[in-house]
C-alpha cells in the first residue's frame, strides 16, 4: 500500500539542509525544529499550523553493493551452520567499512530467488547508509554470543538490576550500532508501498536455548532485582544528522531505535511491527537527543510507540513527532525518564489506534496522550505540546502521572507547561483520563484546549489546569481550573489510516 495522501501532503515545504556537515550526504536533511511540525491535511480540523516542514530525505548512490547468496526462509530459521556463523556479517561490514566518508551507500540487493542476508551485529561510519532493497530483508543472528560485551552481564540472561535502570542493560551490543555523523539507515520503495526489511527476530529462540527473546524479556516483568540481558535492533550512538528513510522493523528483541544523545535525526516514513506481547519493544527512544523530527511513519509495538526522555547525561529538547499513525502501544509518551529536563516538543497530527495491535492482540496497557515519571529519575517537562491527536479504542485518553513506578528518590518530576490542544477521542467506552501533579510544592501545569473527548470521566490532583473549548471537568485534591480564551477547534477525526503492510 502507498503511503496515504495525508501524509503526503506534509511532504511540499523545504527547508535549508544542515550547514556544517563535514561531508555531503546526500539525504537533503534539515535539523528539525519544534517550528517545523508537520501539518497534515485532509480529516483534520487544525487548531493551529505551524510554519514550514522539512524537505523530504533522498536515496543516496550506491558506493558498494552487497547481493544476498541466500533465499528467505518460510519459517525465520536457516541451516545450523549458518546460525551458528551468520555468513553475511564480514562482508556487509567490510563494505561499510570501506565507504564510510563516501555520503554513497551500502546497499543490500536480491539475486535471481536469493533476498535475505544473515548477519551478526553491524556498525555503520560517518559519512554512509546502510540500504536495503524492497523484497531483501536483513535478519539478525539468533545467538547471543555474537552481541555480548565483554565484563558485562551474560547477553540473553536475566542480569542484575536495582530497580531504576529503565531498560538500560548493557550485556549486549545493539544489532545495528550507527557511530558515525551523517549516516543512515534506508530502505527503497517499491511502486507497491513495499520497503526493504529488517528484522530482529526477537520472537525466535535464542540459539542454544528453549527461550526466546520476547520471554525472557517476559520473565523479568515485574522484578526490581533482574532484567533481561536483550539487544537493541538499532541504536544511535551521540551522532550528528542522523537518518532513517523508508525502512521497515520488525521483531525486534528490545527496543526499535534508541537515540542516545546526539543531534540532528530524522525518521521519516518508518514502519515498525512488534506485537503488544513483545515487552520493552518501544519504537523511537530518544534519549537525552536535539534537533529530532519523526514523521510520516506506522509504528504497531508492545511498549511505548514513543517515548521521549532525558536521563541525568543531558536534557532533551527541539522534537518534533508529526503525522505518525499508532497501533496497540503502551503512548505517544514523555518519560519515564526525565531527570536531565524535557522542554520544547511537539507532537503534532498522529492517529492512536489503542485496544488492539494490527495482529489482533489486547492491548496490555492501552494508552494516548502520555506524560510519566517519578522520583527515581524525575525532572523538569516543560514546553510540550500535543497538537491535534486522533484516538480510537484508547482506554486512557490522557495519563498524566508523576509516579509511574512509585519511586522514592529525591529526583521529584515536575510538570511545569504541558498543553494538549486538538484532541479527540471515538470508540472508547471505557476510557478516562488521569491529570495529576506530584504534590501540592510541585503541581502539573497542563493547558487544555479543543477537546472533544467520548468518555469523560476525569480524576485529578495537584494540578493547575487553564481550559478553553473542552467537555471534560476535571476536579480534585489541589486542582484549579481557569477558562480562558483561545483559538482554533476541535480535530475532526473522521477517518483513521490503515496499517501499510511491511
Amino acid at each position: 500500500m502507498r503511503t496515504p495522501a495525508r501524509l503526503r501532503s506534509a511532504r511540499a515545504v523545504s527547508v535549508a539542509a544542515a550547514s556544517g556537515a563535514a561531508l555531503t550526504l546526500a539525504l537533503a536533511i534539515a535539523l528539525p525544529t519544534v517550528a517545523n511540525a508537520a501539518t497534515g491535511s485532509g480529516s483534520r480540523t487544525q487548531a493551529g499550523a505551524p510554519s514550514a516542514t522539512p524537505r523530504e530525505p533522498v536515496v543516496p548512490g550506491t558506493c558498494t553493493p552487497v547481493v544476498s547468496t541466500l533465499p528467505k526462509p518460510s519459517n525465520e530459521l536457516f541451516t545450523s551452520a549458518q546460525e551458528s556463523a551468520p555468513p553475511d556479517t564480514a562482508r556487509i561490514q567490510a563494505a561499510l567499512n570501506s565507504c564510510a566518508g563516501t555520503g554513497k551507500a551500502v546497499e543490500l540487493k536480491a539475486a535471481g530467488g536469493n533476498a535475505a542476508f544473515l548477519s551478526g551485529p553491524l556498525t555503520i561510519k560517518a559519512g554512509e547508509v546502510l540500504l536495503v532493497d524492497a523484497g531483501v530483508t536483513l535478519y539478525a543472528s539468533r545467538n547471543p554470543a555474537d552481541y555480548q560485551v565483554v565484563g558485562q552481564p551474560k547477553c540473553g540472561t536475566l542480569g542484575a538490576s536495582d530497580g531504576t535502570t529503565m531498560g538500560t542493560a548493557t550485556g549486549c551490543v545493539p544489532f545495528i550500532a550507527v557511530r558515525g555523523d551523517n549516516s543512515g539507515i534506508m530502505g527503497t520503495q517499491s511502486s507497491a508501498g513495499a520497503q526493504g526489511l529488517i528484522d530482529g527476530r526477537g520472537n525466535q529462540t535464542m540459539l542454544g536455548t528453549s527461550k526466546t527473546w520476547w520471554a525472557l524479556a517476559e520473565s523479568a516483568h515485574g522484578k526490581t532485582t533482574t532484567q533481561q540481558e536483550n539487544p537493541k535492533l538499532i541504536t544511535v550512538f551521540g551522532t550528528s544528522n542522523t537518518t532513517m528513510y523508508h525502512i521497515s522493523l520488525t521483531n525486534s528483541p528490545m527496543f526499535n531505535v534508541l537515540l542516545d544523545r546526539g543531534t540532528g535525526f530524522t525518521a521519516w516514513g518508518v514502519r515498525i511491527d512488534n506485537p503488544d506481547n513483545a515487552r520493552n519493544t518501544d519504537g523511537f527512544d530518544p534519549d537525552s537527543a536535539s534537533n529530532v523530527l519523526i514523521t510520516d511513519s506506522f509504528i504497531n509495538t508492545g511498549d511505548d510507540g514513543i517515548a521521549v526522555k532525558a536521563d541525568a547525561g543531558g536534557p532533551a529538547s527541539g522534537i518534533t513527532v508529526s503525522n505518525n499513525s499508532f497501533w496497540g502501544i503502551h503512548g505517544m509518551s514523555i518519560g519515564s525518564q526525565t531527570e536531565g529536563g524535557i522542554s520544547n516538543v511537539t507532537f503534532s497530527g498522529n492517529y492512536i489506534h489503542g485496544g488492539k495491535d494490527i495482529h489482533g492482540n489486547t492491548a496490555s496497557s492501552n494508552n494516548g496522550v502520555r506524560v510519566k515519571s517519578d522520583s527515581s529519575f524525575g525532572g523538569t517537562v516543560s514546553g510540550v505540546s500535543f497538537v491535534n491527536t486522533c484516538e480510537t479504542g484508547v482506554k486512557h485518553l490522557m495519563l498524566i502521572d508523576p509516579q509511574y513506578l512509585s519511586g522514592n528518590g529525591s529526583a521529584v518530576p515536575s510538570f511545569a507547561d504541558i498543553t494538549v490542544n486538538g484532541l479527540r477521542s471515538v470508540n472508547s467506552t471505557h476510557g478516562s483520563s488521569t491529570l495529576d501533579g506530584y504534590d501540592a510544592a510541585h503541581p502539573a501545569g497542563l493547558t487544555l484546549e479543543n477537546i472533544q473527548l467520548d468518555s469523560t470521566k476525569v480524576v485529578a490532583q495537584y494540578a493547575h489546569i487553564k481550559t478553553y473549548n473542552v467537555n471534560i471537568a476535571p476536579t480534585g485534591t489541589g486542582v484549579t481550573v481557569t477558562p480562558f480564551t483561545g483559538t482554533g477547534s476541535v480535530p475532526s477525526c473522521s477517518s483513521f489510516p490503515s496499517w501499510p503492510g511491511l
